[in-house]
């Protein structure tokens, strides 16, 4: 993996950027659809190339590993090939998952023991079983396996969880040194910043990762419950100590304004469930603001969705048309509303990117947070 990076917005920490990956280039600032199973739910991969102009999406580890297992996947040649999807992957270790699994996992020093959602079978998660698996998956950009520390986390809890994250750290790139690639190209391995919403303890994550030279660098541990401004407040400490040349990946966020706001600090990458889960609930994200396609006022509204961000279907069909879709309980009612909002988080991407390399991104981030944010 290469980062090319290509500019940087003179007011605020902004930067436009090119990766190279085995699959292809990726242009920064990137959003990433999630495809948790394989797949971006409810959208076909032709319309993630073509209509939604996806560059790079996400595998879960977990959930993969669960179902359909690797002998499946690593038998198909890997999660590209099995999925059909031949652009860059991008894969979790696996530990937010457990994270989220409080009442049925245990933690160790050899790793974390969990029960199965599906089927209650036992099983274990460890840093080198994390990298065996995202080796089997074959994702051109693979996790560290990391604990991440719920909100709010004491202290004392905050640091024994960092000092367990840095020594599993050193056991995925020992594991990764011993090990070659199964499908015949190296995979990049980004390490996670945490430390809870300590300064002084995610400055240190930061500096110890950034000392191993990585190829990328990820922060999590953030959007899971604490308020938007200390997400900020801890993106800002660590953006500002992590090496220049080194892409930033901020994990699981988020709204159209975190993204924007996190990209004036001075993050590459995203990634967030939120566009596809909300859009199956009938909520939109458009150029002018925030749309309950639900709510009565758009029955017999029959403007498009949204006329400026760059999908066909925003403008192809109606408010009118995707509120009575929404409300019958139509597939097809999910489905234009996904890659609505994930088309409108892309073009988002692409005209920060667009106006960082035109050297105006504050002004027009400025006058586009409040248009994004409002509710109509």
């Amino acid at each position: 993996m290469t980062f090319d990076l290509q500019a940087t917005d003179s007011v605020t920490r902004a930067r436009a950027g090119e990766l190279t990956l085995p699959h292809g280039k990726v242009q920064t600032p990137i959003f990433m659809p999630v495809g948790t199973a394989g797949t971006v739910k409810t959208i076909r991969q032709e319309d993630l190339t073509d209509t939604i102009k996806a560059q790079i999406i996400l595998g879960n580890t977990y959930h993969l590993y669960l179902r359909p297992g690797m002998d499946v996947i690593e038998g198909a040649g890997g999660l590209h090939k099995f999925m059909n999807w031949d652009k860059p992957l991008l894969t979790d270790s696996g530990g937010f998952q457990v994270f989220s699994l409080a009442a049925s996992r245990k933690i160790k020093e050899e790793g974390v023991t969990f029960s199965s959602h599906i089927d209650g079978s036992k099983h274990l998660f460890s840093p080198e079983n994390s990298m065996r698996i995202q080796q089997q998956i074959g994702a051109d950009i693979i996790m560290a396996f990391d604990e991440c520390p719920p909100y709010p986390s004491e202290r004392k809890y905050a640091e024994k969880s960092l000092a367990l994250t840095e020594r599993w750290l050193k056991r995925c790139y020992d594991h990764l040194a011993s090990t070659k690639p199964l499908y015949g190209y190296e995979q990049a391995l980004f390490p996670i910043v945490q430390g809870s919403t300590y300064t002084d303890l995610r400055i240190k994550s930061a500096e110890h990762i950034a000392a191993l030279n990585p190829e990328g660098i990820a922060i999590g541990g953030l959007s899971v419950g604490e308020p938007h401004h200390l997400m900020y407040e801890m993106t800002d400490a660590v953006t500002q100590v992590l090496p220049q040349q080194t892409p930033r990946y901020l994990m699981g966020v988020g709204t159209p304004e975190n993204l924007l706001n996190c990209i004036a600090l001075g993050v590459d990458m995203f990634d967030c469930v939120l566009p596809t889960r909300n859009a199956r609930h009938g909520l939109l994200y458009t150029s002018e603001g925030i749309i309950n396609i639900k709510n009565a006022k758009w029955k017999a509204d029959h403007t498009p969705i949204d006329t400026e961000s760059t999908s066909h279907l925003s403008r192809q069909h109606s408010k009118a048309y995707l509120r009575h879709l929404i409300h019958s309980g139509e597939a097809l009612g999910k489905q234009i509303s996904s890659m609505h909002n994930l088309s409108f988080f892309l073009w988002l991407m692409g005209e920060a990117r667009a106006h960082i390399l035109n050297g105006d991104f504050k002004p027009w981030m400025d006058q586009m947070i409040p248009r994004v944010t409002r509710r109509l």
